[in-house]
């Protein structure tokens, strides 16, 4: 497959190409004189400032197809946007297209056959909320304001994997503009690789424009534990959490933060932003006496600042964390799959928590295991099936004198805790455009020959390539 790097386009060009697609495309065309420029390029990372030639705002598939057709006469970069809020920023593009999706909002819940059909714009609140209306969910992500579209062509982690899967597990097909502007739908069934390809690696083989999605019974309450520890036990509390997930049953997906305590109405003033450690889980099934029971463990790991434990609506629960990570802050976000957390591993991750240059920063350790492990290794794209943790070194602050120091710190505790690593690294977690040559075999692994063959076979003149080759 070529790594094109797309066409230079001339003022002319871009002006072209502009005023072609808006004598076509029933949605909104914008340039760079456009008043709405600077709004429509902008997305949830704030350290992201890229100045794309012509953003199409797509109304439907039928604006996609015409985009698609635009981009193969022009041959601009491409970038594809759905909910934008992918933290390398991969849905904006210097100088080049944008097939801007996030007006495409669409969802429709058949609760009797349970299914769902959400269309690339939407973001997990927007799907939850629909979902939610009949007590059915499909594994989804952790921030509502996340666009399903990213988080499930990526893989997708979320508070009930190990009891639902990823969210490209919860998959049924999709339906996707390929290079050539046709509309494909692909499932298990019909166009077999490219939804192969889609569940995990699905970059570069198309603009997917809508999702269907297998639904589960989950909600409307779930329980969850949330538990907030001293910082001054950080290790000893890492160790026993690591060894109560081993136990934990698949019904069970515990996580563990090195934060601070949000500054929350609930939480005592006093506490507001001090270091922590928070050990949360989230029951994946009937909220009741067999989940508090399952969630005990997680409880029990010494005495804790405060246990914030409780049953609360999953609508609730997948918009907790939204507030803390708000648009335009910036970010910088980097992974590693690892097969176990052994005591060197763990005193690592604490002393470089302890050295993060702003109270945004925050390491994450969730477990995989369950149901993401019962798929087969080659059934999907996503490589990193048999892992049972990933580790996210999560860099967030304000102030752009900070570049520097906070993506410094996320790289260099990555670096330092590479030697523990499995190898592998996550996708949605992969930091920015620098690190996709020496990332790409950590994401796909074994796999990535078979997405550059299903690629190719899609897309041979490489239309899709730049953002095929973008973290």
């Amino acid at each position: 497959m070529p790594d094109d790097k797309g066409t230079v386009l001339t003022t002319a060009d871009e002006r072209a190409m502009a005023d072609e697609l808006r004598s076509r495309l029933n949605g909104e065309v914008i340039d760079r004189a456009h008043p709405a420029y600077d709004g429509a390029r902008a997305v949830w990372n704030g350290l992201i400032d890229r100045r794309p030639a012509v953003i199409a705002r797509c109304s439907g598939t039928a604006d996609v197809v015409e985009t698609v057709k635009a981009a193969r006469k022009y041959r601009p970069v491409v970038s594809i946007r759905g909910g934008g809020h992918q933290v390398a920023g991969s849905a904006v593009c210097d100088d080049g297209l944008v097939i801007d999706l996030s007006g495409m909002k669409g969802v429709h819940v058949d609760p009797s056959a349970r299914i769902a059909r959400a269309q690339g714009g939407v973001t997990w609140g927007e799907l939850d909320r629909e979902t939610q209306l009949h007590a059915l969910a499909t594994p989804g992500g952790e921030i509502s304001a996340t666009g399903i579209a990213g988080l499930t062509l990526g893989g997708g982690f979320g508070f009930v994997m190990r009891t639902f899967g990823l969210s490209c597990d919860g998959l049924r097909s999709i339906a996707v503009v390929t290079a050539d502007g046709s509309v494909r739908v692909a499932s298990r069934e019909e166009e077999q690789e490219l939804f192969w390809a889609a569940r995990g690696g699905g970059r570069g083989i198309g603009v997917v424009t809508s999702f269907d999605y297998d639904l589960q019974s989950l909600g409307p309450e779930v329980d969850a534990a949330l538990v907030i520890h001293p910082f001054d036990r950080a290790e000893e509390v890492l160790r026993a959490w690591r060894d109560a997930t081993e136990s934990a049953p698949d019904t069970v997906t515990p996580e563990l933060l090195l934060w601070t305590v949000p500054a929350d109405p609930e939480v005592p003033p006093e506490l507001h932003n001090v270091n922590c450690v928070m050990v949360s889980a989230v029951y994946g099934g009937p909220s009741g006496a067999e989940a508090k029971s399952a969630l005990a463990p997680q409880r029990d790991f010494g005495p804790a600042l405060l246990d914030l434990s409780g049953t609360l609506s999953y609508v609730e629960l997948q918009s907790a964390n939204t507030w803390r990570f708000p648009d335009g802050d910036r970010y910088f976000m980097k992974s590693h799959f690892m097969d176990e957390l052994n005591d060197e591993a763990i005193s690592v991750l604490v002393d470089w928590y302890s050295r993060r240059p702003t109270p945004d920063c925050l390491i994450v350790v969730r477990t995989l295991g369950g149901a993401v492990a019962r798929v087969g290794p080659d059934d999907s794209a996503f490589a990193h099936r048999s892992a049972r943790f990933n580790v996210s070194i999560d860099a967030g602050w304000q102030d752009p004198a900070l570049d520097d120091t906070a993506i410094g710190w996320a790289r260099s505790a990555w670096d330092a805790i590479k030697r523990f690593s499995s190898g592998g690294s996550y996708i949605n977690f992969a930091g920015l455009g620098e690190d996709a040559s020496e990332l790409r075999s950590a994401v796909y692994g074994s796999h990535e020959e078979r997405l550059e063959r299903v690629r190719a076979a899609y897309d041979p003149e490489g239309l899709f390539a730049p953002a095929a080759r973008r973290p």
